[in-house]
């Protein structure tokens, strides 16, 4: 039996998982102003899985740099969320 697929797809999940509160995070404290962050390592992410011989682990880092591309999208979507009152917006901000 071959498990490659099954934890590729346990690892997406886990991402998904673990980049839902990373975006709303990242919007409370850094607004959505911090997409370039999540562009850089989502580029750096891809690229490195060119790089890895063992498909597992290419598959694996190239899903966790999709999740960060993804964030981009999301983090601007959670600022409209937070005005719409669905989440708390920071204070601290103006």
């Amino acid at each position: 039996m071959y498990f490659s697929g099954v934890f590729i797809g346990i690892v997406a999940f886990l991402c998904i998982g673990v980049f839902h509160p990373i975006v709303i995070k990242a919007e409370y404290y850094f607004t959505y102003k911090i997409w370039p962050v999540f562009a850089v390592l989502g580029s750096a992410f891809i690229l490195g899985a060119l790089f890895f011989e063992n498909i597992v682990l290419s598959a694996c880092c190239a899903v966790v740099g999709i999740s960060f591309l993804w964030s981009i999208k999301e983090l601007f979507e959670q600022e409209k969320r937070v005005e719409k009152g669905w989440f708390p917006k920071n204070p601290k901000r103006k």
